[in-house]
């Protein structure tokens, strides 16, 4: 079975899992989850500020992204495929 990287920015997280074979003849298994929330930084606001949410994720995407290779103890040549949200959710996050 091939090993997929997901990644989630819909709103105010920024999420990245990996999920494939840890072993010959598995089932899949979730490798890595790993997500950044981003609900201290809107409780200010009294809710999910869209610009506010995309600066985030640009500053939170590599470090989750590393994060979550690190934790399944796979580098990039050993992912077979990505997957990330595309709708629905907020215009500038996806």
């Amino acid at each position: 079975m091939p090993t997929v990287l997901g990644i989630e920015t819909s709103c105010d997280e920024t999420a990245v899992a990996v999920v494939g074979d840890r072993y010959a003849n598995a089932n899949r298994t979730l490798l890595s989850n790993v997500v950044a929330s981003q609900i201290d930084l809107h409780r200010l606001y009294g809710g999910v500020v869209p610009e506010l949410a995309a600066r985030q994720h640009l500053e939170m995407i590599n470090p989750c992204l590393d994060q979550a290779l690190a934790e399944a103890g796979l580098g990039w040549d050993q992912i077979d495929g990505i997957a990330a949200t595309t709708a629905p959710g907020l215009v500038g996050a996806l």
